[in-house]
């Protein structure tokens, strides 16, 4: 009997245990794009899986406090069900469905989904093909970072420094052509994107 490949027995099990979600699954040839992946490749970019998190330890970001303090209830009232699942409960979104996966703006700032803090610079971004978002640097201080030890691995975990919101993970030294050798895999769902930058005030002035 031929044994199924791994990157299928990672998509299936990403189906069964994100079946709950409210979304729209991606097609078939969306997913032909994780062939070339590695099994390392594979395990090591995938932001977490709710149902592999209860069975290995959590983030350490879940005891931090952060300027913005809100119950779930309150969160709920200004986040959609898919926000609410990654940003709050460390969801994930499928790879290669992201909005802002394959966007590549000039200029403009990504901020946070949940309390719109500045979060990343168009110009931060690059193409790394992981199926997520990826920047290889943030604003200095808005990003905060925790080690992660799903999976029964440690992993950089980020997370919004205003609100605590989970963005994803960030790894290094994968060699790519940027100037700090890091990856931020960042689900598209836990940002928005602005032309404006909020952090310089550039684009407001244009606007008067």
């Amino acid at each position: 009997m031929r044994l199924p490949s791994f990157p299928n027995i990672v998509r299936t099990f990403y189906t069964i245990t994100n079946a709950t979600a409210s979304r729209t699954l991606p097609t078939a040839s969306q997913y032909k794009a994780l062939l070339p992946f590695t099994r390392g490749t594979v395990l090591k970019s995938m932001p977490t899986i709710p149902f592999l998190g209860s069975l290995f330890s959590s983030s350490s970001s879940k005891n931090m406090s952060y300027p913005v303090q809100k119950s779930d209830d309150e969160w709920q009232a200004v986040l959609n069900k898919e926000q609410f699942r990654i940003l709050r409960e460390k969801g994930t979104e499928a790879p290669f469905t992201g909005t802002y996966d394959k966007h590549m703006p000039t200029s403009g700032v990504y901020t946070c989904a949940a309390c719109a803090a500045p979060l990343y610079k168009a110009t931060h971004k690059f193409k790394s093909g992981c199926g997520w978002p990826a920047y290889f640097d943030s604003i200095p201080g808005a990003v905060t970072r925790h080690t992660d030890r799903t999976f029964g691995m440690a992993r950089t975990e980020i997370v919004c420094s205003n609100c605590g919101g989970h963005l994803g993970h960030v790894f290094k030294g994968e060699g790519y052509p940027t100037p700090t050798d890091e990856r931020h895999c960042v689900n598209s769902v836990s940002l928005k994107f602005g032309e404006g930058d909020p952090v310089t005030g550039e684009g407001e002035k244009s606007k008067a």
